[in-house]
């Protein structure tokens, strides 16, 4: 008999860390409270520095496993790819902004104001616009998935956000009437997304070359792992120490965020799902694509929605309960896969 596989011991928990986190920063911003003032004024190019270091740890290992040599197979099996970029650029940020704008400017439209709203829309639509880069590995070992195609999937993803993420976001908040300093919004892509994507294919050839590649797998990168969790969690607890004193306000305002997120994560996935299965593409690639069009790339939306709308911003704050919800919504989307497997 196989063995069954299980999700590491902090990635299962993720949600407990957050919400612990969560717990830890409101109880810090509450006791603080003008005194945490100087962490947000420490910014550059509208970038605040301590977060900014937070989150480049954060998405630094993750690029160290992009591999642009599987690129070139990507002409092999066009199927699956074609589906993934679709799914994540075609469809995804457009439902993710169709459920936001119809949650929080109708359904929630009686307990918030309409600018808030807007920043909350905003929030949503930066995760729709970041598609997963780093847990799905995560969920398509879960769910027995090709490991060598879904790193092909990723690696294309984050190629293509250096081009795409920018114009989609850049339209789908123009249409919320949400005003957008594009520099603000490139120099964030350049930081969180083009320097880490550059310095970690530079780590990983001249690492792979030195010491093999068995050695940078199964030595190096799990080493790294407990470095970028422990900066996401750092990070979460500075949001919500800034946050704290509007979740004490509206203490059911995360879960009226969570609402709409958990729908469209379902969403997708069901509609990639059906459609690898009428395209008739294997269970081990058409897993994979469900993960990573269901998921987000929230390392990113947290980073972006703090430099475009500040820490204290309700749109950093969707980002963040994007956080706490995903872990336990995707772990139920691989027990799905698993008992759909065909």
């Amino acid at each position: 008999m196989s063995q069954k596989k299980k999700i590491g011991f902090f990635e299962k928990y993720l949600t407990l860390w957050v919400a612990l986190c969560i717990a830890g920063g409101i109880t810090i911003g509450h006791f603080a409270g003008d005194n945490m003032q100087f962490l947000s004024q420490m910014e550059l190019f509208n970038v605040n520095i301590p977060v900014a270091i937070l989150i480049w740890l954060m998405i630094y290992p993750m690029m160290l496993q992009v591999d642009f040599s599987s690129i070139k197979n990507a002409g092999k099996k066009p199927k699956g790819l074609i589906l993934t970029l679709t799914v994540n650029w075609l469809i995804k940020p457009f439902t993710m902004a169709f459920f936001a704008w119809i949650f929080f400017s109708k359904i929630y439209g009686a307990f918030i104001e309409p600018e808030l709203a807007g920043e909350y829309i905003a929030g949503a639509i930066l995760l729709g616009a970041a598609p997963c880069t780093a847990m799905v590995f995560v969920w398509s070992y879960l769910t027995n998935g090709d490991p060598n195609y879904t790193l092909l999937q990723v690696s294309v993803n984050d190629l293509i956000i250096l081009v795409a993420f920018i114009p989609i976001v850049g339209l789908l908040l123009g249409i919320t009437d949400v005003q957008i300093p594009y520099e603000t919004l490139i120099s964030s892509i350049v930081i969180f997304v083009v320097i880490p994507l550059v310095a970690g294919y530079i780590t990983h050839k001249l690492l792979v070359r030195a010491k093999g590649k068995e050695w940078f797998e199964k030595e190096f990168l799990p080493k790294l792992k407990p470095i970028s969790i422990l900066a996401l969690l750092v990070t979460l607890i500075l949001l919500f120490a800034f946050q704290g004193v509007n979740i004490l306000n509206n203490p059911f305002i995360i879960l009226l965020i969570a609402v709409p997120l958990i729908i469209q994560t379902y969403f997708i996935f069901f509609i990639t799902w059906f459609s690898g299965k009428k395209l008739r593409l294997p269970h081990a690639i058409c897993s994979p694509a469900a993960m990573i069009g269901a998921s987000n790339f929230f390392e990113l939306a947290v980073a972006v929605a703090i430099a475009l709308f500040g820490l204290q911003s309700p749109a950093a704050l969707v980002t963040v309960v994007g956080v706490l919800v995903e872990v336990p919504v995707m772990l139920s989307l691989v027990a799905l896969a698993n008992k759909w497997k065909y």
